[in-house]
């Protein structure tokens, strides 16, 4: 895009435009700031930094003084301008002629930062005064505007390009102080997954007047939707549980089975599922054969039907409804999975359900084999089980989040919703979604089960094409990360602390989808 832009327009044009947009926003950031830092690259992103502090040092001039305008401008070791890019070596010299400042180290404080250092184009980690830069910008308590990408940032992966500066190692790449970012020309799928929602903060976008042309392609969808997936309007009043589909839930491995007690996962699936609106829930939890005083209600959603496991599979209800499996399956659910592979048309696996197939070829085959008979499956690994499902490791999944979505989605023929910050949704033959909602607040125990369960009910609603499912999957994803980006904490009695987020508490917040 910006090559092609950069032939139908005057030289110099876009970097013009580019250094235009930050001096805006950085006005509108703080406009009363004293002291702006501006930090420039060798590149073309310096370039922008550089017009940018030239537009800001000149309304300064006109104005009769505000904010001083100070330029540390890398231009590599040895200093050499000849290496410049003819953009940027133009904004260098009009830089020069407005008489802007230059400064050979960083001020000892300021109001704002640019960050101008590295762009799209960075390909290894900055060292020596680059790097120290770098980490004086991460450690910022002032504002940071990054220009396009933040410098380190892969635009395409989210994630920091080399081996990570000692402040992004201490601080796992989260600033100090707020963060915004103006990508320019195109919105970068880096910015919203791994380590990039941290490092851009508040995204801002400007086009630069430029439209994409025949040739532009699109990497990942950015997900979203209006009303924050809480349903729009009233189902007709002829509407019956049936018209809401039932939800099965088989998982929650009793502690007689081999000590390990998770009937809590399949509890806050069905809970969830049952909020997210599901005409009947229904939960099959996977106990020892010898456990005489099994669960068979549940006091907090006594709606919650109990059925045995084995007359379950066998059970009409395994064709017609949105089946869930593998919350708290633990050892258990290896038995239940091939007659759930091949009985189920509309499946969520999650959790242990996810780790059995990995370690079982059979499972892995009859996994595969649905897609051919037109059935729907989603996967909802977290990356740890997206690694063994792959037979790699977590690093190279978080490596590219995109890729290792797309590669499960189309080696099995499933939705892969591969959780974590920026939650990507791949389906076969289908650009990837990225989601844009959720916060740490959900990296707690049970959260995951919350969220396979709503995408259980999504599944569950009667009539509803390929297409739709996988609307409601992604709208499913987003409501459960806008339920922790707006969690309303209580009003609390003195002493005692306000609500916190927690899976119980999630599920009971959840609200149904509506149709699409």
């Amino acid at each position: 895009m910006d090559r092609a832009a950069a032939s139908t327009l005057p030289p110099h044009t876009l970097m013009a435009r580019a250094g235009l947009a930050v001096a805006r926003l950085a006005q509108a950031l703080q406009p009363h700031a004293r002291r702006i830092w501006v930090a420039c690259g060798p590149g073309n992103n310096g370039g922008d930094g550089l017009i940018a502090a030239t537009n800001l040092h000149l309304w300064t001039q006109a104005n009769g003084g505000g904010a001083e305008v100070c330029v540390t401008h890398f231009l590599g070791d040895p200093v050499d301008e000849s290496r410049l890019p003819a953009d940027a070596r133009n904004a260098l010299n009009q830089a020069r002629a407005a008489g802007l400042r230059f400064c050979a180290n960083p001020p000892e404080s300021w109001n704002l930062a640019i960050d101008a250092l590295l762009g799209i184009g960075a390909t290894r980690a900055p060292q020596g005064t680059m790097a120290q830069w770098m980490e004086r910008l991460l450690a910022s308590a002032a504002p940071v505007l990054c220009v396009d990408v933040p410098s380190g940032l892969n635009a395409d992966t989210g994630q920091w390009a080399g081996t990570p500066t000692p402040a992004q190692q201490t601080h796992s790449t989260v600033p100090h102080g707020p963060r915004h970012t103006l990508t320019l020309l195109s919105v970068k799928p880096g910015l919203f997954t791994a380590q990039g929602r941290d490092a851009a903060g508040t995204v801002w976008f400007d086009d630069l007047g430029v439209e994409p042309g025949p040739d532009a392609s699109v990497t990942a969808w950015l997900s979203g939707h209006s009303g924050c997936g809480i349903a729009a309007s009233q189902p007709p009043h002829a509407s019956h549980k049936g018209s809401f589909g039932d939800v099965l839930i088989l998982g929650g491995q009793d502690m007689a089975v081999d000590g390990a007690g998770m009937t809590g996962a399949a509890l806050l699936a069905a809970r969830s599922a049952l909020h997210a609106g599901a005409g009947r829930v229904f939960v099959g939890l996977l106990e020892a054969a010898s456990t005489a005083n099994g669960i068979r209600w549940d006091p907090v959603c006594p709606e919650l039907m109990f059925r045995q496991i084995d007359p379950l599979l066998e059970s009409n209800l395994l064709k017609t409804a949105g089946v869930v499996c593998g919350c708290g399956g633990g050892s258990s659910v290896a038995r239940v999975l091939p007659r759930v592979l091949s009985r189920a048309p509309s499946l969520v696996l999650d959790a242990d359900a996810l780790n059995a197939v990995a370690a079982d070829s059979a499972l892995q085959t009859l996994l595969r084999q649905r897609s051919a008979r037109g059935w729907f499956t989603v996967i909802t690994p977290h990356p740890l089980e997206a690694a063994r499902l792959l037979g790699s490791d977590t690093a190279a999944v978080m490596a590219d989040r995109l890729q290792a979505a797309r590669t499960l989605s189309e080696r099995f023929g499933v939705v892969c919703v591969l959780k974590g910050s920026g939650t990507v949704i791949a389906a076969p033959g289908q650009t990837p979604r990225i989601n844009p909602t959720g916060n740490a607040a959900l990296a707690t125990a049970g959260t995951g089960d919350v969220l396979a369960g709503m995408i259980g009910c999504a599944l569950a609603l009667p009539g509803r094409t390929v297409d739709r499912r996988l609307d409601l999957v992604a709208r499913s994803v987003f409501q459960h990360g806008w339920l922790a980006d707006h969690w309303a904490m209580e009003e609390a009695p003195p002493g005692n602390p306000a609500e916190t987020l927690s899976a119980s508490r999630l599920a009971a917040r959840v609200r149904p989808m509506g149709g699409v």
